[in-house]
């Protein structure tokens, strides 16, 4: 088995990623890279095959662009299939509040189909087969995007309508409906995101409303025909500045991750300026962001 892997500039990767899915439809694995392999600003996407079934390096460079940084290739064992479960871990979401007294909202544990149920008490449990999408809860934005949720719903009681703009596999969107929110629709412009977003919504027994959908080409829909409450767009900044630009009706809370810290308060002023969102909180991890923002 041959595992060919593309560094891009991470500014590009997402531009990157949707072409590579035209010549490699049966998915792409993402990596981000820590800065002590030398992948400040890099992220890496991989695909595996014999060199038959492989895409061609010159189709490959050219969905890559001017974002290529480097192309490899290297043998893996015969048992790969199994090996790659180890990169997979749990992921536990702290909860804000005070269970003592009665007041906090349920942890997050989100594990792949393999691993064991938490134990903990006060623990929700949301699966996630990481072989079907890109994204399991364990990226930084993915983590921000939760603990922000948590804390949203911590603090308002309500539990409207939910657009998750960038579903990946559906981590924000299952998480949001295992907290009570209804309806939750799940956009992505990726097909196989949005069957892995249905397929895991089925799996953790919650209903979510998985679309296609082309934020550069589309009008973001509507849910039940009124404003969304609360939006999700874990996105790299230049499709969160196009959202910026095309939502017609702001929700009452915008959160907002796929930014580099540098990226953020550009992103904020975006949607301050256009739509008079406020920023109640900011959270960083690593080189990452995320921003809640709310009306009024």
């Amino acid at each position: 088995m041959i595992r060919l892997a593309l560094r891009v500039a991470r500014a590009d990767a997402e531009l990157v990623l949707a072409d590579l899915l035209e010549i490699a439809p049966s998915g792409v694995e993402e990596i981000e890279l820590p800065e002590e392999d030398g992948g400040e600003g890099l992220v890496e996407y991989a695909v595996y095959g014999s060199s038959g079934e492989l895409p061609d390096l010159p189709d490959l460079r050219a969905a890559a662009g001017g974002a290529l940084v480097g192309i490899s290739t290297s043998e893996i064992p015969d048992d790969w299939s199994e090996r790659w479960k180890q990169f997979h871990h749990p992921v536990l979401i702290e909860a804000p509040g005070d269970r003592a007294r009665g007041s906090f909202v349920p942890a997050l544990h989100i594990r792949p189909p393999w691993e064991t149920v938490s134990t903990r008490p006060g623990v929700r449990e949301i699966v996630i087969d990481p072989a079907q999408a890109f994204g399991t809860g364990a990226h930084a934005t993915t983590r921000l995007c939760l603990t922000l949720l948590l804390e949203l719903a911590f603090a308002d009681a309500a539990r409207g309508a939910v657009l998750d703009v960038g579903a990946g596999s559906g981590v924000l969107a299952i998480a949001a409906a295992q907290l009570g929110y209804r309806p939750v629709l799940a956009l992505d412009n990726d097909r196989e995101s949005v069957l892995a977003t249905a397929a895991n919504a089925a799996a953790n027994g919650v209903e979510v409303d998985a679309r296609r959908f082309d934020l550069r080409r589309e009008a973001l829909p509507e849910i039940e025909g009124t404003p969304v409450p609360v939006m999700f767009a874990n996105l790299l900044k230049p499709l969160l500045h196009d959202l910026a630009g095309m939502i017609a009706s702001p929700p009452r809370h915008l959160i907002a991750s796929g930014l580099l810290r540098a990226e953020a308060d550009g992103v904020a002023s975006a949607f301050a300026g256009r739509h008079g969102l406020r920023e109640r909180r900011r959270l960083e991890r690593g080189d990452w962001a995320a921003l809640w923002l709310t009306r009024g």
